[in-house]
């Protein structure tokens, strides 16, 4: 209470300076009377009353002029009570107050009263400052309004201790049901001039005079400068943190540059490697706001461009900084004025750096943001004019084109790709000439090798499209064309038009092609025509010379009239046939009322007005389950007149070709088709990587065989429409760690891993018959005989589901029986004997292959190393899963003590040895390696592969570094993603792993992390919103918006898990709109949106996808038939 009122409590003061007695008056009767009133009902308080138990909180009854006084300490003490006994008790011993009441004084002019009124300012004045000053020192001596608390933190007098234990607990809880509201701490940006002491640089500051925000003042403070301050979340702190004019304290790393003349400042130096260098690096405090970083940032660039015009990375960083200065503009004509700015500066870095391909893409991808689409197209043909030999430009180039809907033809995409592959094959052949002039090819073989990779990647690339726009038949005919032209052609110095005129001949022959039976390659096959056309010419000249002589005469005219009768013949009997399919009498019905049915069954009808709608939809879903069934059989070019056992056949007449015969015809695959698209193979390099991607194109089980990091299996993980089956069975792992079993069916929509059983037979028994053609051109490749062993397994296992013995047995003995001296077909066929579970055998190979080493050639001796650890993984495997572990461990290390290796370390000395060793091997190579190196990225996931297998040994900091490790250097490896998930559900919360998925998708986004986020978020209660916000995220990065497979999954999980119909149907517009050329993803929306989308919206669907060339197999009438049929 006020000091006045404690006055006033015994002889109160009016404000006319008389004290009297303070007398209760008589009480004046109210208008209210529930309400009863005093004599002065402005002046006199309420009469005294008993508060409730749940108001005898001290917050509530809190007077602020009690914080400062010391001498008032019992007084605020008296208000906090220990037990709610005490309270009670103080109540009833309290004597009744009463409290005073005052009379209204009548106002007179007189100066009695005026003085009266200045001297009550007056007093109101002092008792102001009075409890402003006790403010001040209360806070200074951290008093508070609870008396129990003995210190405060931040209190000068430092505690006696660093905590207390409450075991009297705290009252306030039960009132308020949480944490009391003025408890709660404040915080607020300091200025710096109120801290002198302080470093400035410990502070944000800013100029008051630039504050022209209205003050958000809180109210719950009790100091009033706070209150006046307002919260750290106010309005007025939120715009000086957005003003460009507020100064913010960084700590930079500037980089000293290397002029000759400048000194070494004598500040704290620290070097790093960066490209084999070591740079100093000077951290320094800097203050600046917004402005001043613009100002100082362009000033800096603008220096470093004059100084190293030739460093793309300078330019690069520049025009990334005019992307950064984009994302503070609001206005769209600020944006394309820094727009402008960015072009402009990597124009002059083009001009000086030509040749520099990632300026280049740089600045096309920042014309894409301002120009049209012919006119962005325009300038990718000229600088393409410009740089006809970079792969990475027509990569690039080719995706635009794919991904432009309104531009989009498949015609039109085959001839940016055949000049696409014209140009960077006369490229090739530049190169090659340039070799043989100076009789050395090492000077450019290197750039040749990457040169002929980056061809056979646009090569995959073609294929994959036309076989995704529904021409299977064409992909497969390319792969076939290519295979026999580069890898199987004849050993003769021909030109490149001889060479292709030679090749004209076999295509149109009727010889085997590759993948069919009995084919031998184009080599062989015209080695073998040539000594039958010899046999054929010795066997006509004896003939001949017996038969010489006059043989007689002989009447012309004779022959000519009898061919002419039979051509008469052949006329008429066509003619008459003809006669006999247009007598009307054959026919039940008319055509016109056969035409009239069937129009009406697909729901149009002849005499309604064109707009009418379709209202049937069911007849559009049976027809693309029929396309996707034909799309699944019909992948195999068909030879010319061919009939039923593969053999060609003469021409039948063309008036006798029904509708089976025309489209048979259609999927005949041309000379004419192809002969744009093929080009040769000089490198070994090149070569393999097409034979191992069209193993892989067709489902084929491969080792890896590239580094995750290289562009071929990047670009094959963005263009896929399916999960491969190896990644796959990763992301079943992930999904049966994460989810329970029931919520398996969910993975599966997603997937979209199943396949039609017939389809994938045929096209087991076409690889096998290719790959064993390839192991001709590549002899002794164990990738090769793993992967025909595999694909004879499955082959085996379609035809015939019981098997007691390892199918491909009797295809691995007749390659051993070619090639005894082969000591990795003999581990890759030992190896596949003990997954069928036979060990003995298996170890009676491996015993075999290894006693005969001393024999071999050292070129053989080279792949023993491989040997001992595929024998020696076998027997660790083994010891781990039976229970005479002892005696394969044994053996294990009897094999290894040959070799030497992390296994053996392992195995003898402890784990932790094991793992040293593959941490000293991968640290001693250089990092641009480990990234590019096929050898070192398979030493890594083996390492992975021991710490998962001794997760619970480590500890969790060891693991985590070396998992995040593994996503900075190889993003699309499927095998940190596993090792993340089972480290998390030993040591840590699944909030972590989205942590690590959300960095690592800033960083590095790949098809391959989103999937396995997918699977992790995938049958979680409540991640509905997390998994769409995980869809939309990937698909706003411009390169994973071309990725049919994630618009695939986002449109399952939609309809099929999420069943939201009204969504599936924005994402598949979407999806078609950035993806034109996937038909499968057409046929989704067929499928899943049947019940969204009306007759009519379908109808005009497929129209589309005719307009943009998307090969149709099926027509509605058909199916209109079939529904007729059944009916």
């Amino acid at each position: 209470m006020e000091p006045e009122a404690e006055k006033n409590s015994e002889g109160r003061t009016d404000e006319g300076g008389r004290g009297e007695d303070a007398r209760p008056n008589p009480p004046t009767p109210s208008l209210f009377p529930v309400f009863p009133l005093s004599s002065n009902p402005s002046l006199s308080p309420p009469s005294s009353f008993t508060a409730p138990q749940w108001l005898s909180n001290p917050s509530f009854t809190f007077d602020v002029s009690s914080l400062p006084g010391s001498g008032e300490a019992a007084a605020v003490a008296s208000f906090r009570r220990d037990s709610d006994s005490e309270d009670e008790a103080a109540a009833e011993a309290a004597p009744p107050v009463r409290l005073p009441t005052y009379d209204l004084v009548a106002s007179s002019p007189s100066a009695s009263s005026s003085e009266g009124y200045r001297r009550s300012k007056r007093k109101e004045g002092r008792r102001k400052k009075k409890r402003r000053r006790r403010e001040r020192e209360g806070l200074e001596d951290g008093t508070s309004r609870k008396s129990g608390v003995r210190a405060w933190v931040g209190s000068d007098t430092k505690p006696a201790k660093d905590y207390y234990f409450d075991l009297r607990g705290e009252r306030d809880n039960l009132a308020f049901g949480s944490l009391y509201r003025m408890d709660v701490a404040r915080y607020k940006l300091q200025n710096r001039t109120e801290f002198s002491g302080i470093k400035e640089q410990s502070f944000y500051c800013w100029k008051p005079s630039n504050s022209c925000v209205d003050v958000d003042g809180d109210l719950d403070v009790l100091d009033s400068k706070l209150r006046t301050g307002g919260r750290y979340y106010s309005v007025k702190y939120t715009a000086l943190e957005r003003n460009k004019g507020f100064k913010h304290v960084k700590i930079v790393e500037k980089t000293p540059s290397m002029i000759p003349g400048e000194f070494i400042p004598l500040a704290e130096l620290h070097s790093s490697p960066e490209n084999g260098k070591n740079v100093s690096i000077t951290k320094i405090e800097v203050e600046e706001s917004w402005e001043d970083e613009l100002i100082q940032r362009t000033r800096e660039f603008n220096k470093m461009s004059r100084e190293f015009p030739h460093d793309e990375k300078v330019w690069l960083a520049f025009a990334e900084f005019q992307d950064k200065i984009a994302t503070t503009q609001p206005q769209k004509a600020a944006r394309l004025q820094t727009l402008e700015k960015k072009i402009s500066i990597l124009e002059k870095a083009v001009e000086l750096n030509p040749d520099n391909e990632e300026l280049l893409l740089c600045l096309l991808k920042s014309y894409q943001g301002r120009d049209s689409t012919d006119a962005l197209i325009g300038k990718w043909e000229k600088i393409l004019l410009q740089h006809s030999d970079s792969c990475k430009l027509w990569k690039e180039f080719l995706l635009l084109c794919q991904g432009e809907f309104s531009r989009f033809k498949v015609s039109e995409i085959r001839k940016n790709f055949a000049h696409a592959i014209q140009a960077i094959s006369s490229a090739c052949s530049k190169l090659c000439r340039q070799g043989s002039q100076t009789n050395s090819l090492q000077s450019v073989d290197s750039s040749l090798v990457q040169l002929e990779l980056g061809l056979v990647d646009i090569f995959v690339s073609l294929c994959r499209f036309e076989w995704q726009t529904g021409y299977q038949e064409l992909a497969t005919g390319l792969f076939q064309a290519e295979i026999e032209y580069s890898l199987f052609c004849p050993s003769l110095l021909l030109s490149s038009q001889s060479k292709q005129r030679l090749f004209e001949h076999f295509w149109n022959s009727d010889g085997a092609r590759v993948g069919e039976d009995e084919a031998l390659g184009w080599s062989l096959w015209l080695e073998k025509e040539e000594s039958n056309k010899k046999n054929i010419f010795t066997e006509q000249i004896p003939q001949e010379a017996e038969e010489g002589g006059w043989t007689g005469w002989f009447d012309p005219s004779s022959k000519k009239t009898g061919t002419s009768k039979d051509l008469e013949n052949s006329i008429e009997s066509s003619l008459g046939d003809e006669k006999i399919k247009e007598n009307p009498d054959t026919e039940d019905t008319p055509l016109e009322d056969d035409i009239e049915t069937l129009l009406k069954n697909l729901g149009i009808n002849v005499d309604a007005e064109p707009n009418s709608e379709v209202k049937d939809a069911k007849t559009w879903n049976r027809w693309s389950e029929e396309e996707l069934s034909r799309d699944h059989e019909q992948w195999m070019p068909v030879r010319e007149y061919s009939g039923d056992d593969g053999k060609s056949r003469s021409p039948p007449p063309a008036d006798n070709l029904d509708k089976d015969g025309h489209e048979q015809l259609s999927r005949v695959i041309l000379f004419e088709d192809v002969n744009e698209y093929i080009f040769s193979l000089s490198s070994e390099e090149a070569r393999f990587s097409l034979v191992c991607q069209f193993i892989d194109f067709y489902g084929g089980k491969i080792s890896q065989w590239t580094c995750t990091n290289r562009p071929s299996w990047t670009e094959k993980i963005l263009s896929l429409e399916t999960v491969p089956n190896s990644i796959s069975e990763d992301l079943r792992v992930v999904f049966g760690l994460v989810n329970k079993t029931e919520a398996h069916a969910k993975l599966e929509h997603l997937l979209h891993s199943t396949s039609d059983l017939s389809r994938r037979t045929s096209m087991l028994k076409f690889l096998r018959n290719t790959i064993l053609l390839f192991l001709n051109v590549f002899p002794r490749n164990h990738l090769l005989e793993e992967a025909v062993l595999s694909t004879e397994e499955l082959f085996m296992s379609k035809e015939s589901s019981t098997f007691s013995v390892n199918p491909s047995r009797t295809l691995a003995k007749s390659l051993l029986k070619r090639d005894r001296q082969d000591l990795l077909l003999c581990g890759v066929y030992a190896r596949s004997e003990a997954t069928y579970g036979n060990i003995d055998l298996a170890r009676k190979i491996f015993d075999m292959a290894l006693s005969s080493i001393d024999g071999l050639p050292m070129d053989l001796q080279e792949n023993v190393p491989l040997l001992y650890f595929w024998y020696a993984e076998m027997e660790v495997a083994i010891s781990t899963s039976c229970s005479n572990s002892e005696l394969s461990l044994q053996r294990a290390v009897h094999i290894l003590s040959c070799l030497g290796a992390s296994l053996f370390e392992a195995l003898t000395t402890g784990w932790s040895a094991g793992i040293e060793v593959i941490e000293q091997a991968f640290s001693m190579a250089l990092p641009e390696r480990r990234s590019r190196n096929l050898q070192l990225e398979s030493l890594w996931v083996h390492y992975i592969g021991v710490l998962q297998k001794h997760l619970k040994q480590l500890k969790f900091s060891r693991v985590w570094e070396a998992i995040a490790q593994g996503f900075q250097i190889y993003p699309c490896n499927p095998k940190p993603y596993i090792a993340m998930i089972e480290a998390s559900f030993l040591y840590t919360v699944p909030n972590k792993v989205r942590i690590m998925f959300d960095e690592c998708s800033q960083r590095n986004p790949s098809v391959i992390l989103w999937l396995f986020a997918f699977s992790f978020e995938l049958g979680k209660a409540g991640s509905q919103h997390r998994i769409h916000g995980l869809f939309e995220r990937a698909l706003a990065n411009d390169k994973l918006q071309k990725s049919v497979l994630l618009w695939r999954c986002y449109l399952a999980y939609e309809a099929d898990i999420a069943h939201n119909p009204s969504a599936a149907r924005r994402i598949f517009f979407r999806a078609i709109h950035a993806c034109p050329w996937s038909k499968r993803l057409w046929l989704d929306g067929f499928q899943k949106l049947s019940s969204v989308l009306t007759a009519k919206e379908l109808s005009d669907l497929q129209e589309v996808m005719r307009d943009k060339e998307l090969h149709l197999r099926t027509d509605i009438y058909e199916i209109l038939l079939e529904n007729e049929i059944e009916m």
